[in-house]
């Protein structure tokens, strides 16, 4: 694969990804943006064939959102999730409802594998 990080075939549909964010997007890039979490994410990147929802390319750090619509999608998200893996990429995923009713749990749970990640990385 040519392009495993932002290939440009993808340009147009991540561009498209972010100018229609969910809410939940919104609120969670909010935090993430601007090195709050002391971890730089970008957001709607693509990975081989895949455009995840935040990434952090210095910790391959993947947060992915889940909505109503990831309801039907276990088996795909299973092949994307071992692909990511085999990049060397960790992966979290919140559902949506969980950034309205406890921000602060995925949050938390963010910092924490920021922390992990970056000891791994250190030793």
């Amino acid at each position: 694969m040519k392009h495993v990080y932002n290939d440009p075939l993808l340009k147009e549909r991540r561009r498209n990804l972010r100018n229609n964010s969910s809410n939940e997007e919104k609120i969670l890039w909010k935090w993430l943006r601007g090195k709050k979490m002391n971890a730089k994410f970008r957001r709607q990147t693509s990975i081989g064939p895949y455009v995840v929802d935040f990434y952090c390319p210095a910790l391959k750090l993947v947060v992915e959102l889940d909505g109503v619509q990831h309801e039907d999608s276990h088996q795909y998200d299973n092949v994307r999730d071992f692909f990511l893996h085999e990049q060397g990429c960790q992966i979290l995923r919140f559902p949506n409802w969980l950034v309205h009713n406890d921000l602060n749990k995925v949050l938390d749970s963010i910092q924490e594998a920021i922390y992990l990640v970056s000891e791994r990385r250190s030793v």
